[in-house]
């Protein structure tokens, strides 16, 4: 009998959102617990800042130049590699996915799509080389497991949802809640009912029907704390968000905001104040400079109750693994799939852009107890593609050829041959193309904008993060920054992966 493997995501989680990395509004005992008794990894950086392209890497431990799922509606290859597979046929591995996949495009009215005919036909698989799927999404519509259990079983709850998509397949802008916040809405749903715990309950029956001796890799993939915000309305108590104070990323007066932007290539300017929507993941008709310090606080406050849902939830599995008598040969690896503005730069949601809001990650793997690792914080460099080499690790075999990443490094020796992280973007949206490559290395972020519909392939980014952690900085033309910009665009270009061809086809927004 080997290691099992427990692989926690959530979907849109700020790096600050835990006690463990420094979070002070949401309670994440559980999560913290984690960290402690392994290795927490304070410089996770995604290789994408939105979901579908980094969940893609984080199953084939690919960059997405390599896999193709260049943007959010580009479904991965049904034959691409998989890492539950890789662990399943070597290994013998059985494995499960519980929650959010989207390795495929939510909107399928065709359902040409397995992710979105199972729920539908009431079949759990195989799929991509998953035993079992049972999957989630944001909210109550739809055609996941999650979207017709509930449907079948609570019909009364389905409109109680915030609804995310209008009739023309765009996000809604509008708020409810205290403030009028964009996509706030008071969820009637019961917590017992809502997705949050929906996962760790099918997590739990799942574990539950393996045997003892069984070894098994199960992702439990939670769909929050991504918008829409409307958790539980039952829960809302846990955070009063009158008593926050203003997120610190939060620059203050729209003067600021605007001098700040200003220094940034302009379609950080032009996004904020309404004159040209280039983020796709954000409501095309919500312009950031109409969000109230009012607005954000409230945000941030319902944001944080689905943190400590999740890690309530987190506490549930963990417990039945340890009545399983399982706990000392289980390894747990918590992280997400991309970062959240959360009013930093006075922005929300996500989009083409890359400072830390988006790109830091949490990252904690706990080792199983018998492996008699000692517990450490690294601050190593790595990403979203070194998860599936670890989890090939630690089922002890040889890691898929196809792998581009590394086994995350359990030691401050193995720590030292990490130096760098890549993270790249391609967006095309309204006839808007963006392209980004960005590297972090030595506490720099550069970021090397590529020819596009708005850009001629001179422009970028490039901040001192031990001067300017906030990135409100933008030294890209600053003379006294240009020996180590060189430096490491010269880095960057050797680092960036050589993309596959032919592009792969976005079918779908989302």
């Amino acid at each position: 009998m080997g290691r099992k493997i427990l692989f926690i995501t959530t979907d849109q989680m700020r790096f600050d959102s835990l006690g463990c990395n420094g979070g002070k509004i949401a309670r994440t005992p559980t999560i913290d617990k984690l960290a402690r008794e392994g290795i927490n990894y304070s410089r996770c950086h995604a290789q994408n800042v939105v979901c579908m392209p980094a969940r893609a890497t984080m199953i084939t431990g690919q960059y997405v130049s390599t896999h193709g799922v260049w943007m959010n509606g580009v479904p991965l290859p049904i034959d691409a590699p998989s890492v539950a597979r890789h662990l399943k046929d070597k290994k013998g591995y059985r494995t499960a996915l519980l929650g959010k996949a989207h390795f495929e495009p939510f909107l399928d009215f065709q359902l040409k799509f397995a992710e979105n005919r199972m729920g539908i036909e009431g079949s759990f698989g195989p799929h991509r080389g998953f035993d079992h799927m049972e999957l989630a999404a944001h909210g109550s519509r739809g055609p996941t497991h999650y979207a017709c259990w509930l449907m079948a079983n609570h019909p009364e709850m389905t409109n109680n949802f915030y609804p995310v998509l209008n009739n023309t397949l765009t996000q809604n802008a509008f708020g409810e809640g205290d403030t009028g916040a964009v996509q706030v809405k008071r969820n009637a749903t019961p917590r017992a009912l809502y997705h949050t715990d929906w996962v760790a309950d099918r997590t739990i029956a799942y574990l539950d029907s393996l045997s003892a001796e069984e070894d098994w890799f199960v992702w439990m993939s939670f769909p929050d704390p991504h918008h829409p915000w409307d958790p539980p309305a039952e829960e809302i108590h846990r955070i009063n968000w009158r008593e926050l104070d203003v997120p610190a990323g939060y620059p203050g007066s729209a003067e600021k905001i605007e001098t700040i932007l200003a220094d940034k290539p302009r379609h950080w300017l032009e996004w904020w104040n309404g004159t040209r929507t280039t983020c796709y993941e954000a409501p095309p008709d919500w312009v950031p400079s109409m969000l109230t310090t009012d607005q954000l606080r409230e945000i941030d406050a319902l944001t944080h109750v689905k943190n400590e849902l999740i890690d309530e939830a987190v506490g549930r599995v963990m417990a039945r693994i340890a009545a399983r008598g399982w706990n000392d040969d289980t390894d747990v690896v918590f992280t997400t799939d991309h970062g959240e503005f959360q009013g930093d730069f006075g922005l929300l949601f996500k989009g083409p852009h890359h400072v830390e809001s988006l790109m830091r990650l949490p990252l904690i793997w706990r080792p199983a107890p018998k492996a008699d690792i000692v517990p450490i914080t690294s601050d190593a460099p790595v990403g979203q593609v070194d998860l599936a080499p670890t989890f090939c690790r630690i089922a002890g075999i040889a890691a898929g050829d196809w792998m581009e990443g590394a086994s995350l490094p359990l030691s401050p020796a193995e720590a030292k041959t990490r130096e760098a992280v890549f993270t790249e973007w391609e967006s095309e949206f309204n006839g808007l193309t963006i392209g980004l490559r960005t590297l972090f290395r030595d506490g720099w972020i550069v970021t090397a904008y590529g020819k596009s519909s708005l850009y001629d392939g001179s422009e970028g980014e490039l901040y001192d993060l031990q001067n300017d952690p906030r990135q409100w900085r933008n030294l890209w033309n600053d003379p006294s920054a240009a020996a180590i910009k060189r430096d490491l665009l010269d880095d960057l270009r050797t680092r960036t992966p050589r993309p596959r061809e032919p592009r792969l086809e976005r079918v779908a927004a989302v």
